[in-house]
This record gives C-alpha cells, sequence and structure tokens, in this order.
C-alpha cells in the first residue's frame, strides 16, 4: 500500500505451548550457587547475603517458571504429554524435583517449616520419576542408543541431592534410600554415557554438547550427601568423589575450544548446576584438608561459577526479550 514494503520475519512467535520443561535447569544453577556460597559462609566465614540473595532468585524464578508450566499444562496438554515422551526430553522432567529439593536445602535456614514439606515432596516426587522413566527406558523399543545423552544422570542419579537437607529438615533413613539408588545408578550409567562419548558410533548433537557438564554433578554431589549422612570429613570417599569431580571439570574446561562455538540456547543452563555442585564439593575439601591447594581451588571454581551463571542469566534474558525462548526447535 502506498509504497510501503511488509516485511516478513521467518521466525515463529513465540508461545507458551513451547516452554520447555528444560527451562528448571535454571533453578537448579541458581540454586545450586546458593548452597555454595552458603558452604563458603562457613568454611571462609564469607558473609551471608549473597547466599540468601541467591535463594530468593532461585525460589522466585520457579515461582515464575512453575507458574508458566502449570498454564502450559492447562491449556497445551498435549504439548505436555509429548514432551514427557519424547525420547530426550523426557530425561529433564525431574528438573522440577531436584529443583525442589535444592531449594529446599538452601532456604532450610529461612522457611524451616515450608523447606520441610517442599524436601519431602520434592524427594518423594523424585523417586516416583525415577521408576517411571527408567519404566520407559525399558518399556519402549524406540529408545536407541543415540537417545542417551549425559542428561540420563538427572532422574535416577538425582536422587543423590535428596541427602543434602536430609539430616536438618528431612529423614536420614529416606535418604540414605535415596542415596543407595543414585550411586547403584551413577555406576550402571557411567558405561553406558561413556561409551557412546568416546567411540562416536552415535556422536551428540552440537546443541546437547552442554549437557557434558552433567558428568560433573554425580561425584559432586554424592561427596556432600555421603558427608551429611555418615559425619565423615575428608575421608577416603570423600577424597575419592572428589578426585572424579575434579577430573570432569578439567575435562569439559579442556572442551572450550569447542563448545565456546555453539550458539546460546536454554542448554547452556547445563553448565551451572554441575559446576556449582563441583565448587561446592571443592569449598567442603577446602575446610576438611589442610592444604592450601583446595583453597585456591574452591575460590577460583567459585569465581568462576558466579561469573556463568550471571552470563547465563543475562543471556537467557536477552534471548527472551527477542522473542527466542518460547519457540518450536
Amino acid at each position: 500500500m502506498g509504497g510501503m514494503l511488509t516485511v516478513v520475519s521467518d521466525r515463529p512467535e513465540p508461545s507458551l505451548q513451547h516452554l520447555p520443561v528444560t527451562v528448571f535447569s535454571s533453578v537448579m544453577g541458581i540454586g545450586g550457587l546458593s548452597l555454595a556460597w552458603r558452604r563458603a559462609t562457613h568454611v571462609w566465614d564469607f558473609p551471608v547475603w549473597p547466599s540468601q540473595l541467591l535463594f530468593w532468585i532461585a525460589l522466585t524464578v520457579f515461582v515464575v517458571i512453575g507458574a508458566a508450566y502449570a498454564a502450559k499444562t492447562m491449556r497445551y496438554p498435549a504439548a505436555v504429554g509429548s514432551e514427557l515422551r519424547h525420547p530426550i526430553r523426557m530425561a529433564f522432567a525431574p528438573t522440577i524435583t531436584i529443583s525442589l529439593l535444592i531449594l529446599a536445602t538452601a532456604g532450610s535456614d529461612l522457611m524451616t517449616p515450608v523447606a520441610r514439606v517442599a524436601w519431602w515432596v520434592g524427594g518423594v516426587a523424585h523417586l516416583a520419576a525415577t521408576v517411571l522413566v527408567v519404566t520407559e527406558w525399558v518399556g519402549r523399543e524406540d529408545i536407541m542408543l543415540t537417545q542417551v545423552t549425559p542428561a540420563w544422570f538427572i532422574p535416577v542419579v538425582g536422587n543423590v541431592v535428596t541427602p543434602l537437607g536430609a539430616s536438618s529438615i528431612g529423614s536420614v533413613e529416606f535418604g540414605w534410600i535415596a542415596f543407595g539408588i543414585g550411586i547403584v545408578f551413577w555406576l550402571a550409567l557411567l558405561p553406558l554415557l561413556l561409551y557412546r562419548l568416546l567411540l562416536h558410533e552415535h556422536p551428540l548433537p552440537s546443541k546437547l554438547l552442554p549437557t557434558l557438564a552433567i558428568f560433573i554433578a554425580p561425584p559432586a554431589v554424592a561427596m556432600l550427601s555421603w558427608q551429611q549422612l555418615t559425619g565423615n570429613h575428608g575421608d577416603p570417599a570423600s577424597r575419592i568423589l572428589f578426585a572424579a569431580a575434579l577430573m570432569f571439570i578439567a575435562l569439559l574446561l579442556a572442551q572450550f575450544a569447542r563448545l565456546r562455538t555453539i550458539p546460546f540456547a536454554l542448554p547452556y543452563w547445563a553448565y551451572t548446576f554441575p559446576m556449582a555442585a563441583g565448587t561446592a564439593a571443592a569449598i567442603a575439601s577446602a575446610g576438611d584438608l589442610p592444604s592450601i591447594g583446595y583453597d585456591v581451588v574452591a575460590i577460583v571454581l567459585l569465581s568462576v561459577t558466579t561469573l556463568l551463571v550471571v552470563v547465563v542469566s543475562a543471556l537467557t534474558l536477552r534471548a527472551a526479550g527477542r522473542g527466542e525462548i518460547c519457540v518450536p526447535e
């Protein structure tokens, strides 16, 4: 009309229908960093406000995302059902229950009664999610090696997160049950995942390469949970688990040149919680073992992980402002 040009964009319009369940990884990352800073206040007498601030941010993000995903469930139940049956995305669904457990542990001093309820809901619900997801893996013939990713650790090995709050707001007995399940499945799945990654018969798609960071989380969280359940600090089991976490951190950093070429997307949040868990384990080791080297490693990791969470948060907000989040892949 009148010489005016109409510009047609090929970019799909954002829709709540396409809000991915993987977005709950952001709560895990921010909440996990809160736990790392919380541990730093005990080891080095750091101020408590960074941990508390991060907890309130993580809780706010959880409420906002939770409300949005609940709205998606009501308005687009078919889309939610499809996501929960997807051979790859189903492994991310239990990020919701892990988020509850992390928030419960991080907020145990700030809102103890609510944290206690959240811990039980998260722990029991995550155990149920483990059964449901493993049942899907066992019963579905369409799940092949190409669908195996490090995210498979989330629904089953995620049980090792439960004991973090067991002694303060939960049940040590239930914590041991969750810990045993998580450890056994970690040892069972680790060879399968290394087989896929090392032999290159079915390489991971580039957009899923950030999930390589998930290898850090099981030994790091297992070390912290072991100490919560047993009261042992700096014992051989703790040292072995921390060494494994450090090795996976080193392997991830060695991939930096390749990983930095991947365009930003929500899977970037997969870096945050594992690095936060590794940082918390390093801080715990610095407090338990009389060596300046542990302090240096822990402080460096705390600085790097804090910067990482800030940067990924900023990139996510920018992507949301550009309408790049709730779009079909």
